[in-house]
This record gives C-alpha cells, structure tokens and sequence, in this order.
C-alpha cells in the first residue's frame, strides 16, 4: 500500500487554468490561463514513479469567465453578475458555451496526459441570494437533469481520448435532495467513478443519528458511504470517498484518518482520496494497518 494517486489542479474555483500553452485559445484570451506547472512534465515524471495522475475541472464556480464574459454568467435580477456569498461569479450550467469550455479544458489535460478527470463544482450554486440569480436559456427540467447532462456530454467528449471521467459530489446529496443538482443515482449511470466529500467535520449536531459527528469519524463515513451504496445501485460507477486529514476544530490524529479509512474499507470502496488543504498529510496513514 501507499500513495498510488494524486490529484492536480487543471481549473480550480478561481477560474484560474494552471498552465498556459496547452490551454484553450479563451483561457487564455480571457486570462484565466496561469503558468502554475507544465502538464506533460507533471504526467510524465509522475508515470515514470507509478502514480495514477487526476486532473480537478470546476466547472460552474468561474470568477474570471464570468467577468470577462458576462453573457456566459449567471445574472442578477438587476443584470449584473450574480455572486455567491464569497463574491465569486458562477457560469450558467444551462450555456452550452460554458459546457465546451470546460470540456475544452479538460481535454488540453488529457491531452497532456492526465488519466482521469474529475469534475468539481458540477452544480447550482449552494449559497448566495439563490432568489436573485437568472438563469439565460433555462430549461423545464429539474436541475439534477441539466447536471447530469453536461457530466454525458464532457464524457462522451473525453473518453475517445482515453481518459476516465468521475465528479465531486456532497457527501450528503445521497441522503437527500440539496437542491443542487447533484443525484448519484443519475451519476453513477454516467462517470467511470463519484467522489463524496465525506469530511465528518463538515456534518451537523445529530446528522445520520450522530451527536456530534466529527467525533465519531468512522461511523459518519460509514452512514454517508452506505447511502451512497443504495442510491448508486445499478450504476457503473465506482464508488472513492473523500476523507478527511485536516479539521475545521481541535486537532487531526492519525488515529481519525484510520477509523475513516476503515470505513471506507468496510464499505468495499474502491479506493480513497485524503484531502487537506494546507497540502499536509498524515503519511503514516497510507501504509498497511
């Protein structure tokens, strides 16, 4: 055992594109197209060591697209750019323009030899003045409908090349419905894997039964993992939870990182990705136990 996966950033929630050349010509008219790293170094020095290399795509969060290019944003009901709570622009999920950019994006990845592309921020806004936003050219269809065509139009687009093809969802959206768009039920018939972000520290008093569910790590990813079960029955997708190897209170232990990887074990995962934020992780927890 041991690290086998990274993920690296392609277009994070800035909306920045992390290189330059091999970015789509409106990335880099637009100036989202930075000079972070140089794709085809990074996939090839990470295969020479046998790492599975994943590129993150958000899609729908893009402060500099909808600045630079308003008529591809959600507007307010006053016409301007409508923000979140953050005050961060999001493109319009229904703009077939917004869906080719990041396809177009996600495609300069794979071309640079990424294996995998993930989606993130595939949905509606979850804050903000929901009640103010306009949507230009929405459908009468339900959002988790619109979402889950974009994730098959981007799939049938980047499978020809070779990649796989997965999306970020909450790790409540199998519980319940977070009026987002997100249905793992839909998902799973489409994207080669669905990652829930099962952070305990992120669930509320008395969520799946739990008093306090950051103190119980591996009973929360255990519950969330379980609805995932059910609702992606049927599906192909494989199912790789997000842990959690950071917390938003008190201290990480080892000991947390284990009981989550434990239950995502029990649950016959395929796999786990940990997440940190500051880039520092518990190591000792990738090794057999």
């Amino acid at each position: 055992l041991g690290l086998n996966t990274i993920e690296l950033d392609v277009k994070d929630e800035n909306g920045d594109v992390a290189y330059h050349e091999l970015a789509p010509s409106l990335a880099r008219h637009v100036g989202s197209a930075k000079r972070y790293y140089d794709p085809v170094k990074a996939a090839t020095e990470l295969h020479e060591q046998g790492i599975y290399l994943i590129g993150r795509v958000v899609c729908f969060e893009d402060p500099i697209l909808s600045a630079k290019r308003p008529e591809l944003a959600i507007r307010s009901t006053g016409g301007a750019v409508w923000r979140n709570d953050a005050g961060l622009g999001w493109t319009n999920p229904y703009d077939k323009r917004v869906w080719n950019y990041n396809v177009e994006v996600a495609k300069s990845a794979v071309r640079a030899g990424f294996d995998e592309i993930q989606f993130d921020y595939v949905r509606f806004p979850s804050d903000g003045d929901i009640e103010t936003a306009v949507f230009a050219g929405r459908r009468r269809e339900s959002m988790a409908a619109t979402i889950s065509r974009f994730v098959h139009y981007a799939a049938n687009r980047l499978r020809p090349l070779g990649a796989r093809v997965s999306v970020d969802v909450f790790g409540l959206s199998a519980a319940r419905n977070l009026g987002i768009g997100q249905s793992p039920r839909r998902l799973a018939r489409i994207v080669d894997a669905i990652y829930p972000m099962t952070y305990p520290s992120h669930y509320g008093t008395g969520e799946y039964g739990l008093a306090d569910p950051s103190a119980t790590p591996g009973r929360t990813v255990g519950r969330s993992l379980r609805d995932f079960r059910r609702q992606m029955r049927g599906g192909k997708a494989k199912l790789i939870p997000w842990l959690e190897d950071f917390t938003l209170g008190g201290t990480t232990t080892l000991q947390k990182v284990r009981e989550q990887i434990r239950a995502a074990r029990r649950w016959k995962t395929a796999g786990f990705l940990l997440w940190n934020p500051s880039g520092v992780y518990t190591m000792e927890a990738l090794t057999a136990r």
